[in-house]
């Protein structure tokens, strides 16, 4: 490796409770947006929500990952992706690159197919003004294959599913013990 880049990455606050694995695992791989990173070690600097629309977090975020070191910001994926995509996205990227002088990429890891799939069906994208946002995290077919989220179940004695982090979830016909199951519907 030639160097070594420092970024900021910035999510859309309907994701503030993301734990970034997918940012994460693609900046490791060097794939979507990292891809730009492939002779360069990265090194993260900061991570954190726009705040919410209209992105009250911004100014004060870029502030704080610049001083922290940063050189480029990255505007998460899922900015892009979500239902409707943030409306403020260009606004975010103008302003941080001229109040900051930094560079700006939109994109962190692949988009997954899904996303891909219903973005194109409702024409999410079609104007040319998406087509330098959406290029970085493009990827082929088999890395935004890699990027699907599946949540693992098994199935515990009671025959309830039990999702691996340990919250039990009752399948049609079934109790399931008090408390919130998170991450899933009730079917009833």
């Amino acid at each position: 490796m030639n160097s070594k880049t420092k970024i900021g990455i910035v999510i859309c606050d309907r994701y503030r409770r993301c734990a970034g694995g997918k940012c994460f695992r693609a900046m490791r791989n060097k794939e979507g947006a990292f891809s730009i990173y492939a002779d360069t070690e990265v090194e993260l600097v900061g991570f954190t929500t726009c705040e919410g629309c209209p992105g009250g977090n911004i100014e004060y975020a870029g502030e704080e990952m610049v001083k922290n070191g940063a050189e480029v910001i990255h505007l998460a994926t899922g900015l892009v992706v979500g239902y409707p995509p943030c409306p403020y996205i260009h606004t975010f990227k103008a302003f941080l690159e001229k109040r900051y002088g930094i560079k700006v990429v939109v994109g962190t890891h692949p988009i997954p197919k899904k996303y891909l799939d219903m973005h194109t069906h409702l024409g999410t994208w079609k104007d040319s003004a998406w087509e330098s946002l959406i290029a970085p995290t493009m990827s082929d077919e088999k890395t935004r294959a890699n990027y699907e989220y599946q949540k693992k179940l098994d199935r515990d004695k009671s025959g309830s599913y039990q999702h691996q982090g340990g919250s039990l979830c009752r399948i049609p016909g079934q109790t399931r013990p008090p408390g919130k199951c998170e991450g899933y519907e009730d079917p009833e």
